[in-house]
């Protein structure tokens, strides 16, 4: 186990079970290298404006997610190299260890590489009364994963069980990526990953048509006058 100060200093040759990082049980071939494309240095811009500059550490959340959406973009896999989080902790003047323990405690940061669609599934209790394990079963039976956080053969989903998503009054809820599809069936889960598996992106939202949060059929109260 490094020492304390080996740890602080941020040395280039610890291993992920030195630091307290749990890798994962295959662990992933790292790029030889990390640097920000202009995309990412555009927002970075924008991100550092709302912080001081002693204060600048704050700013360690979204540029993980920066660094996480490039990688979508690049490689088509959305995922958080440990290269990049050291240049993250140079460009913030941040120890190391500092940004490994916000990127390894938050599930939104995925340490090793997923498939190109990321299926978040809640199974929380409001999602689950309204049918979520339909929802997971027309996952598995769509794209042949059999445990969470596994990824299809075909490299084109990655299967994730989630906590609350936030969005109960719409259970049940299947986040992909950054998107929500709410109202859910089997049928209709099916429908949505086959035409992912197209190339095609449906609209977010609710799958039965339902207007922000009003009941199903549409709202009852504040109507237009007759």
């Amino acid at each position: 186990m490094a020492n304390r100060n080996d740890i602080e200093a941020g040395s280039a040759a610890l291993r992920p079970e030195e630091i307290g990082v749990n890798p994962p049980a295959d662990p992933p071939e790292e790029p030889a290298s990390f640097a920000f494309d202009a995309e990412s240095e555009a927002v970075i811009e924008r991100t550092l404006k709302k912080y001081p500059p002693s204060r600048k550490a704050s700013a360690v959340l979204p540029l993980l997610y920066v660094v996480q959406n490039q990688m979508r973009r690049q490689t088509g896999s959305a995922w958080v190299p440990r290269v990049a989080m050291d240049v993250v902790a140079a460009r913030l003047d941040m120890a190391p260890i500092r940004v490994y323990e916000v990127a390894t405690f938050y599930f939104m940061f995925n340490m090793a590489p997923i498939g190109r669609y990321h299926l978040q599934i809640c199974g929380t209790t409001p999602c689950w009364l309204r049918g979520s394990d339909e929802v997971t079963r027309a996952c598995r039976d769509e794209t042949g994963i059999k445990g969470w956080k596994e990824t299809s053969a075909d490299g084109m989903f990655t299967m994730t069980e989630v906590e609350c998503l936030g969005a109960c009054v719409n259970a049940p809820i299947l986040q992909v990526d950054d998107d929500y599809y709410e109202d859910l069936d089997y049928d209709r889960t099916r429908a949505l990953l086959e035409a992912l598996r197209r190339g095609e992106r449906p609209p977010p939202g609710s799958a039965i048509g339902r207007i922000t949060s009003a009941p199903e059929g549409g709202p009852n109260t504040l109507l237009p006058l007759p």
